[in-house]
């Protein structure tokens, strides 16, 4: 799904008409109907009013996927949180979810191969 879609899904899911939707974020209705139909991308200051509007993130708008280490992934097995947390027990949480994020990329890469 583009970002047109996805504004364009908001706005219906909302109940709101292309006018109603301009109006709110000061943006003309000709302008957010290019916005939907991806002739025109808005700016970010626009798309953050967007994103701000229906409570989403504005990576949510622009269509990418989290990549980061809050990723709700498949949780770790309890053989592998064992390996993370049995590498030295005298390491603190912070060096503990470090290896947990390297057995996750492991996990990730394997998939991969």
């Amino acid at each position: 799904m583009n970002m047109g879609n996805r504004i364009a899904e908001l706005r219906s899911n909302a109940h709101m008409s292309q006018f109603q939707l301009a109006k709110v974020l000061g943006i003309g209705t000709s302008t957010l109907g290019m916005y939907e139909t991806n002739k025109r991308k808005p700016s970010p200051k626009v798309l953050n009013r967007i994103a701000d509007y229906f409570n989403v993130s504005t990576d949510y708008l622009l269509g990418r996927k989290k990549l980061d280490a809050d990723t709700p992934d498949k949780p770790l097995s309890k053989n592998q949180k064992l390996v993370a947390y049995s590498i030295d027990p005298d390491i603190s949480d912070e060096e503990r979810r470090d290896i947990i994020e390297m057995v996750k990329i492991a996990m990730k890469n394997r998939r991969r191969v």
